[in-house]
């Protein structure tokens, strides 16, 4: 890994655009008028070595960690993710030097097929974007030719608990290594190395003994192959996460060199990962008032939304769970309707509303209003605007200091906005009751 050295003063090429998040983000902007995003991705990729983080879901928040871990290590790497990450001070960017160059890899309209990695990640592979990608099949398949660019030498990194990711490897495993040194795999015809990551012990990189922690997290035992490696401890909650770090560490371990040092390397991920925050809009604590604890989430498909249910019910064992659920396309809906009626089971009471719609118009005849009356298991309801979704919440909400109620918003459109409008109204009602009622002092 490159060391992190002093600001570069050269004012030419990209590496002197990065160095201003705002500069390089009208980099961005001016590419993606002249070009197709592939082609953009490729143009300011090609001299760096890639470390694409693909996937259906845990892009954001594992290229995030990545990124994390690597610049807290003093790698001078370059970083892209496509949500915020409040620990960088570039918002969604850090502007180093490189050579390392961690990029969100989105399979949305083929665009990854830009890139050349060095590395790819991918963390599993399921039906998503059912407007691009006519089954699942179709996105197997978009993933193969992704992986096919992977540089002669390369690194193929991917969850092998993952059916989808799992199915892209098309030749059988080959030879184990001794226990007492941390290597990649054979490198096989494709030209490059294959590692696994996941809870079964069948992978190369995976967790055992995964347990909630005072942090509202989870810690767990990390092993290689059959050897026990270290106790990790996250502060995020969620299965989803522990399998977002299994990744970081295959990822670093494979970007180590001296193979006598991957040991104390592995010790230091560790470290950097317990205090790792997490992104935005991935189970993001957006306010607490009394009787509440309000989070959102850009959960949108019911493999995520499950994970998110299961993360909170975690942390939050025996608490009231209330979901808040903005469908995302009509498509999505229509194709994952039966997969979104049981991915809810975790909570206590669910309001669905309208889709938002995006690009669509609703040719599939989907609806939140189906989508309730398939839901089993917690109490729901249908409330197409998120206005009367926040007057329902106001009033239902105990104001109650024995036990909060869980409020959780799910999706990807403007349904991020219904948590801070819902924390204002329940901040002001609380204002106005502790002043016995003088509205005025508080207009």
């Amino acid at each position: 890994m490159a060391k992190r050295r002093g600001r570069r003063r050269t004012r030419g090429g990209f590496i002197s655009l990065v160095s201003e998040a705002p500069v390089y983000r009208h980099l961005l902007c001016w590419l993606s008028n002249r070009y197709k995003r592939d082609d953009w991705l490729r143009k300011i990729t090609e001299k760096h070595k890639v470390i694409a983080i693909s996937g259906t879901h845990g892009k954001s928040t594992t290229a995030a960690m990545l990124s994390y871990v690597l610049g807290a290590m003093g790698d001078d790497l370059i970083a892209v993710v496509g949500a915020n990450v409040p620990q960088f001070s570039g918002g969604n960017i850090i502007s180093g030097s490189g050579p390392n160059f961690v990029l969100e890899a989105d399979e949305y309209d083929s665009c990854f097929l830009g890139l050349s990695p060095y590395i790819a990640v991918v963390t599993n592979v399921e039906w998503d974007h059912v407007d691009i990608f006519e089954d699942e099949e179709a996105v197997q398949n978009i993933f193969r030719r992704f992986v096919r660019q992977i540089k002669t030498g390369g690194h193929l990194i991917l969850c092998g608990d993952s059916a989808g990711a799992y199915a892209l490897l098309s030749e059988s495993r080959q030879a184990t290594v001794s226990c007492n040194v941390i290597s990649t795999s054979t490198i096989l015809n494709h030209g490059y190395s294959i590692t696994t990551y996941g809870l079964s012990s069948k992978n190369d990189w995976h967790a055992s003994s995964i347990t909630p922690n005072s942090q509202g997290g989870q810690d767990y035992v990390l092993y290689y192959k059959a050897c026990r490696i270290a106790n990790i401890s996250l502060i995020l909650p969620g299965v989803h996460n522990v399998l977002n770090s299994l990744a970081v560490f295959a990822t670093v371990a494979t970007l180590v060199n001296d193979r006598h040092c991957v040991h104390e390397t592995i010790n230091s991920v560790g470290n950097h990962l317990s205090k790792f925050e997490g992104v935005s809009r991935r189970f993001e604590l957006i306010g607490k008032v009394n009787g509440c604890q309000i989070y959102d989430d850009y959960a949108h498909h019911p493999t995520a939304v499950h994970a998110v249910l299961e993360a909170a019910r975690q942390k939050f064992p025996l608490e009231p769970l209330w979901v808040v659920f903005q469908p995302h396309t009509f498509s999505r809906l229509a194709a994952l309707m039966k997969d979104f009626a049981t991915a809810f089971s975790a909570a206590d009471y669910v309001i669905v509303t309208e889709t938002y719609a995006a690009r669509e118009i609703n040719n599939w005849n989907s609806s939140g209003s189906h989508l309730v009356t398939l839901i089993r298991g917690p109490s729901t309801e249908y409330i197409p605007q998120l206005e009367d979704v926040i007057d329902k919440l106001v009033r239902k909400i105990p104001s109650n200091t024995y036990q909060d109620t869980i409020i959780l918003t799910l999706g990807a459109g403007d349904i991020a906005t219904l948590g801070p409008e819902l924390l204002r109204r329940l901040q002001k009602d609380h204002e106005i009751s502790n002043s016995g009622g003088l509205v005025e002092s508080y207009c």
